[in-house]
């Protein structure tokens, strides 16, 4: 039986409040960085515990971290990324609305090891209760002195500020959430330069997501070691998975990385509801290529899912039974990207919309001899030419749809009708 680390307070009452999480041993990790470790220390210390961003990107922590000049001659940011705009994802909320505190060391501990001072959460607007949640908790942690100047009796200083998004799901991507927090219209940016050498107001900045920040405390008090002991070496930690769709059990689970998507799915979701079987499952996100029901046994770890076709992205998993119709999934996940794309690049800007308009003709029993070439051409022509991976992520999930049900689309367009409505 796993024993929950990040999601240890969620259903703790007033799990919330200062009070509860130093009940169970709350910022005594950031104590213990403070004391007991030089800036680089904490730094080698997540790189040795291979903790991959939880953000979807997997991109080694530590090694990002290391990336921030040591003498730059500005000052030094760093970005909590708690846009969470991927459909199917909802665990940084409830990190967030349940266990703030947790977010707060992990940001503070993060902040000492890069030399940053200043640091901003990056929300969703719509996440009320998250933000009310937040703002309680940077007050009592200024009370308590976790926050503010000369933290527990050190030389550190440190604040959190918290930045409220629009509902943009592009501004979840790093550079177009830093182009909305200085007040511009956000768009992704050409790299390089990398947010960690010009990042936030043209100095170093290091962007992290709240689950990744949410790990930190965790490996400083119980070590590297502890941490690259649960999954598998390359992709280790505990991992929050959010199931959603059509499954008995829906809801946020807290297991090691790696565990097999069919167990998941089946053993501690429930499965497909009564009478229904398993069709498809998207694992990260509507970001993520979908995976039929036959190659379910891969593990929920970055290599796995890479190796699959897919990714873990965000680890939104959306069950889809038989009674779902694939081409008008499509059109859905296909139609929600042509909305959020920002427009700045040609082929995700017009590629899109040349899809979402031969989708809807396919779904509406109005598909021509031809079709199925022409979205093929159309994702060739998105993927690997954006500024972001928008249209990276819309071209994988529209090819995965049609390489594992291409009998579904050929229906459509031979018989002029969906067989499923």
């Amino acid at each position: 039986m796993f024993e929950p680390v990040l999601l240890k307070n969620v259903d703790v009452p007033d799990g919330h409040l200062l009070a509860t999480y130093e009940a169970g041993g709350g910022y005594k990790a950031l104590a213990k960085a403070l004391r007991e470790h030089t800036p680089d220390e904490i730094i080698d210390l997540v790189k040795k515990s291979n903790l991959r961003g939880r953000g979807g990107a997997g991109f080694p922590t530590g090694m990002k971290w290391s990336f921030v000049p040591k003498r730059a001659g500005k000052p030094k940011y760093l970005c909590c990324n708690a846009d969470e705009g991927e459909p199917g994802t909802f665990k940084d909320r409830i990190i967030m609305e349940r266990d703030p505190h947790q977010l707060i060391e992990g940001m503070a501990i993060s902040a000492y090891a890069i030399g940053a001072e200043t640091a901003y959460v990056y929300i969703r607007g719509e996440y009320t209760l998250a933000i009310s949640r937040l703002e309680q908790a940077i007050a009592e942690a200024h009370a308590k002195g976790y926050l503010g100047t000369r933290i527990l009796g050190s030389d550190f200083n440190f604040v959190v500020h918290i930045h409220c998004g629009a509902g943009a799901y592009i501004c979840g991507e790093e550079t177009a959430m830093l182009d909305s927090l200085e007040g511009k219209r956000a768009q992704p940016r050409l790299k390089p330069p990398f947010p960690a050498v010009e990042g936030l107001y043209a100095s170093p900045t290091v962007i992290n997501n709240v689950e990744t920040l949410a790990c930190v405390p965790h490996i400083v008090v119980r070590g590297a070691d502890w941490f690259r002991g649960i999954g598998p070496d390359k992709s280790p930690g505990p991992k929050l998975y959010c199931l959603s769709g059509q499954v008995r059990k829906p809801g946020l689970y807290e297991l090691p990385m790696g565990i097999p998507l069919r167990e998941l799915v089946e053993d501690c979701a429930g499965g497909p509801l009564p009478g229904r079987k398993l069709k498809a499952v998207i694992p990260g996100g509507v970001s993520a290529p979908l995976i039929p029901e036959r190659g379910l046994d891969v593990g929920m770890d970055f290599d796995s899912l890479a190796a699959a076709g897919s990714m873990l992205g965000s680890a939104g998993v959306i069950v889809i039974d038989d009674s779902t119709c694939i081409v008008k999934v499509a059109t859905r996940i296909i139609e929600f990207f042509h909305h959020e794309s920002c427009g700045k690049c040609t082929p995700c800007r017009e590629g899109l919309n040349w899809v979402v308009k031969v989708l809807r003709r396919v779904e509406a029993g109005q598909g021509a001899p031809g079709d199925m070439e022409q979205l093929e051409a159309l994702c060739k022509g998105i993927f690997g030419n954006t500024f972001c991976a928008l249209g990276d992520g819309a071209a994988m999930g529209l090819r995965a749809a049609l390489a594992h049900f291409e009998d579904e689309f050929v229906t459509h367009i031979e018989e002029r009708r969906c067989p499923f409505h």
